[in-house]
């Protein structure tokens, strides 16, 4: 039998979740005295990667049958919530943390909401003009922030091909 990774090129290191990452995560939501084997940390990452391929895949069904393209994060919503009725609940007992994952939700719309315009602040509508003025401007504040503060314009370095 064929693994489903391999269906869709893809090894299981290609679809792994950072290891690093992973531990930190484990590690702040256990007390500090408890440690965790490293053969018990690979397949919580593996049991979390099953998740989001669970999730995906459902939300790409109500995608579907929504007939849109791109999943919303809506449809990742009732995903959730087809996979609470659809009994996976009583196996993963994530139907508890629905009403965490929308009140997270709106959270996030809130904080990516541009209160000037009232639109998304995500970039998708910009035009490639007010995408480079965004990126002079965040370069603009990186250097104040290295130089102390102080928004100093970069200089163009002097050519050293005409200086002997």
């Amino acid at each position: 039998m064929m693994d489903p990774m391999d269906i869709v090129g893809k090894s299981k290191e290609d679809a792994s979740l950072p290891k690093a990452t992973m531990t930190k995560i484990i590690k702040e939501m256990l007390p500090p005295d408890v440690r965790v084997a490293r053969d018990a940390q690979d397949l919580l990452i593996e049991c979390c990667v099953e998740f989001i391929n669970l999730i995906s895949s459902e939300s790409n069904e109500v995608c579907g049958r929504e007939e849109k393209r791109t999943i919303a994060p809506e449809h990742v919503l009732k995903a959730l919530e087809y996979c609470l009725i659809a009994g996976y609940d009583s196996v993963l007992g994530f139907g508890e943390y629905i009403e965490e994952v929308y009140a997270a939700y709106e959270q996030h719309k809130l904080e990516t909401m541009d209160l000037r315009s009232g639109k998304w602040s995500n970039g998708a509508e910009m035009t490639e003009e007010e995408a480079l003025a965004e990126q002079q401007r965040m370069f603009a504040e990186a250097r104040a922030r290295m130089n102390g503060g102080t928004a100093t314009p970069k200089q163009p370095e002097p050519d050293q091909s005409l200086e002997s």
